[in-house]
This record gives structure tokens, C-alpha cells and sequence, in this order.
């Protein structure tokens, strides 16, 4: 998905800001939903994120959007964690999804399919390798709508 430039300017504003607290930027996002607009910021870090991270980044990421002020309608804004389910989306995501289950999904068919549920077995050269039923299959990255971890209970 592509970054919008609200979001683009906002991640630019404020990643140092949230790299030197100790949490990983995962996305930024501008939407509407229903009637109102929303900035999000989703964080990361070892551990899982809690309440208290997401207050603090908060707490240190507003101002700098304030400053900023890159946004003229009214918005909500929130600092979440991406969730368990968090989508695959850079190299780094990758990496580390590698030699688990992930579930792909694709912008046009391959082998008659658009969605295919396997193994990460890595990614190279704008290639993402699946293992998927004891077959391998490789999927050029521009092909993939989105990509997120098969989450087993």
C-alpha cells in the first residue's frame, strides 16, 4: 500500500523523535473513517508495546506534529501497537516473519490463485519464497497486495 503524503510527512517529522525512545516506526497512517479523520502512528518494540509506550510516544510525537501542523481539517489522533496480526510490509517485517506461516495476497492471479497461505522462506530480489503444500512458490513483491502472519492458536 502506498504511503499517502500526509503520512509521509509526518513519518519523516517524527521518526527520529520515536527511533530514540527505543521503538520501531511500523507505519503511519491518515484515513477517514465515517465522518472522521485519523493519524495513527503504530510502534514496536522487543517485548510488545503496552499502554504506557503508546502514551509516551504520544506524549513526545504531538507537539512535533503540532509544530508541523501538516493537517488543516480535524483529525483524531492515536499511537497504537500494530497488533498481533501485524501486516508484512518492509525487509525488516520480512526477516523477521522469515520460517513462519503468512498468508499473501495478490493485486492479479497466479497459477489461478490470488491468495496463497505458506512458509516464508525468505525474500530476494523483489522475489517473496513461500513454501505452500510442499511446493515452492515465487512471488514478484509488486504482485502482493498485502502480506500478514497466519496467526495458530
Amino acid at each position: 500500500m502506498a504511503e499517502g503524503k500526509t503520512a509521509a510527512i509526518v513519518r519523516e517529522a517524527v521518526t527520529e523523535t520515536v527511533e530514540s525512545m527505543g521503538y520501531e516506526l511500523v507505519d503511519v497512517e491518515y484515513v477517514k473513517e465515517g465522518p472522521n479523520w485519523y493519524l495513527r502512528l503504530y510502534i514496536d518494540k522487543e517485548g510488545g508495546v503496552f499502554i504506557d509506550d503508546c502514551v509516551a510516544v504520544n506524549d513526545a510525537t504531538e507537539p512535533i506534529i503540532d509544530r508541523l501542523d501538516p493537517i488543516e481539517n480535524a483529525y483524531i489522533f492515536e499511537v497504537s501497537s500494530p497488533g498481533i496480526d501485524r501486516p508484512i510490509k518492509t525487509d525488516r517485517d520480512y526477516k523477521r516473519a522469515e520460517g513462519k506461516k503468512i498468508e499473501l495476497t495478490l493485486y492479479a492471479q497466479l497459477n489461478g490463485s490470488k491468495q496463497f497461505t505458506g512458509v516464508l522462506k525468505g525474500k530476494k530480489d523483489g522475489k517473496v519464497v513461500i513454501e505452500d503444500n510442499g511446493r515452492t512458490v515465487e512471488i514478484d513483491e509488486k504482485n502482493i497486495a498485502g502480506a500478514k502472519p497466519v496467526i495458530e492458536f
